[in-house]
């Protein structure tokens, strides 16, 4: 194989990929191919994407569960600024693993990518002072078409690293801190969203 590294199948659920680019370093720095098709169809990941997305985040936010309902997205994540947990929920209603998570710290130093296919929800967690987010997406950006799930719901289980707080039956971020006194921060719309079993009837 190429540059890259590949965990498939991560967390024993289909479809996860941890990904480990080669970087070549030394005194003055370092190199690395982020991203090279090529090297992605000789490990076997075809998907082709379409948008570049990049966010900027202060510690303490957390960000998601999103998914989209009618065009899913395919996702590459990594970080190129402090650390997150990053979190896949597999939403699959024929999979083996429907409802399960996998979680894995992406950081600067680690540069580890994690893909995360069509039909999981996905969020993170920021742990550094500062974390900047970039992602590939399979399809578009599509307005009105993003679902979420409680960050928090029992039913799925994330354990969240550095989290403390006690859930008291909504997704609403009051009571929980980082280890070091740092708020748990979520938006408006992310503390309103209801947990599997609510937001998913099969």
């Amino acid at each position: 194989m190429g540059q890259i590294k590949v965990e498939k199948n991560a967390g024993g659920i289909e479809g996860l990929c941890v990904i480990e680019p080669t970087v070549h370093g030394d005194a003055r720095g370092y190199f690395m191919e982020t991203y090279n098709q090529k090297d992605m169809i000789e490990a076997g990941l075809t998907m082709n994407f379409v948008q570049d997305n990049q966010s900027s985040s202060t510690k303490g936010v957390l960000r998601g569960l999103h998914f989209q309902k009618e065009f899913p997205q395919g996702k590459l994540v990594r970080v190129v600024k402090g650390s997150v947990f990053d979190v896949a929920v597999d939403l699959r209603s024929d999979s083996k693993t429907y409802g399960k998570w996998f979680g894995v710290e992406l950081t600067e130093e680690n540069k580890k990518q994690f893909y995360i296919p069509e039909g999981f929800a996905h969020g993170f967690l920021v742990l550094s002072d500062i974390a900047e987010f970039c992602y590939k997406c399979t399809d578009f950006y599509h307005p009105g078409d993003e679902g979420g799930l409680a960050w928090n719901d029992p039913k799925i289980g994330i354990k969240w690293p550095k989290l403390i707080g006690t859930y008291n039956g909504t997704a609403s971020s009051e009571g929980y801190v980082l280890e070091d006194g740092t708020a748990l921060n979520l938006s408006d719309k992310d503390q309103k969203w209801l947990g599997l079993k609510d937001t998913f009837k099969f």
